[in-house]
């Protein structure tokens, strides 16, 4: 699906006038507004309804943007980016002075990546050439209700903001499915602070080794590390999947109406009143996660349960979105 010509001027239009855009990126959908006008940041986070003091991640059309936002940048942040751009990679970075705090929430760091979409890199293209010699990016968190699950598909965040959000651009759903891979290149040996589809093991090939992971509210704040996060509405516990069977059992028992999401097949026939089937690799689940999760917020049950991951490095990020939205949904 390819937005036409009309769509992406109206959306440049939009954004040159401080308004917001709902955008497909290969992650997730993003709720964008020019990085650069402190007023059309605002916008994002009053449509979501996101603390002020977390910080946003800007997209650019590639690699030659990448000073105009961030100074000191590393040799290992290059080698990133020539590695893994466009792509569902974060860098942080020590950002230029001009970047409004706003995107930052006040810190001394900035967010960059270049989406892997077409539809992305297309707006994002547009939107340089119309502000030639400026420094041209998106603000794009996901678009929809802060703490919430993050849209995969157009309707979803027409789902989530409605009219919020003058204009959805279309461009299917996202292939990755998860948030981007988040890399702190500011303060030496780069650090994995958010898990997603490029994992350890990919970053390994390029920096020689296994980078850390830390995973915490210190400094850098960067986008989805707070404790509750992408949760449904509905109560999500995640249960271990020598438990499930007693687990279904007892709520069947006490008359709740449970989903159960897992990449296993139902232990019995007609326990559940819902059972999702989600592919058995991490990167078909994680394709297939969010809207799971949306279709079973919907799905009229008191509780979503989820069999928990195999505890492989390969199911980290996935593992870290269900964990978040098992804390968010209070069913943890």
């Amino acid at each position: 699906m390819v937005p036409s010509a009309a769509d992406f001027a109206r959306a440049v239009e939009l954004l040159l006038a401080g308004e917001l855009v709902g955008l497909p990126t290969e992650t997730v959908y993003g709720l964008g507004a020019d990085a650069a006008n402190p007023a059309a940041v605002a916008k994002i986070f009053a449509a979501k309804g996101r603390p002020a003091d977390h910080p946003l991640i800007v997209h650019v059309a590639g690699h030659d943007a990448v000073d105009q936002w961030a100074e000191q940048v590393p040799a290992v942040a290059w080698e990133l980016m020539e590695t893994f751009w466009p792509g569902p990679l974060t860098l942080i970075l020590k950002k230029q002075a001009w970047v409004p705090d706003a995107v930052t929430g006040g810190q001394e760091t900035v967010g960059l990546r270049v989406p892997g979409h077409p539809v992305a890199l297309e707006l994002l293209r547009r939107f340089a050439a119309a502000r030639p010699g400026a420094a041209a990016g998106i603000a794009a968190p996901s678009a929809n209700r802060f703490g919430r699950i993050s849209p995969t598909t157009a309707a979803h965040v027409a789902e989530e903001l409605g009219d919020a959000v003058p204009l959805i651009l279309d461009g299917g759903a996202c292939a990755v499915g998860i948030e981007s891979t988040i890399i702190d290149c500011s303060r030496g040996e780069p650090v994995v602070l958010r898990p997603g589809h490029i994992s350890p093991q990919h970053l390994e090939a390029v920096l020689g080794r296994v980078p850390a992971i830390e995973i915490s509210h210190g400094a850098p704040r960067v986008s989805g590390s707070l404790e509750a996060h992408y949760a449904p509405l509905t109560p999500l516990r995640l249960v271990a999947g020598e438990r499930l069977l007693d687990f279904l059992n007892a709520q069947r028992h006490r008359g709740g109406k449970c989903a159960v999401i897992s990449p296993n097949q139902p232990p019995q026939a007609g326990m559940p009143h819902v059972w999702r089937l989600l592919p058995a690799d991490p990167v078909g689940y994680a394709h297939d996660l969010y809207a799971a999760l949306r279709d079973m917020d919907h799905a009229g049950v008191d509780l979503i349960v989820v069999e928990s991951l195999p505890t492989g490095a390969e199911w980290a990020a996935v593992a870290d979105r269900l964990r978040r939205a098992a804390a968010g949904s209070g069913g943890a």
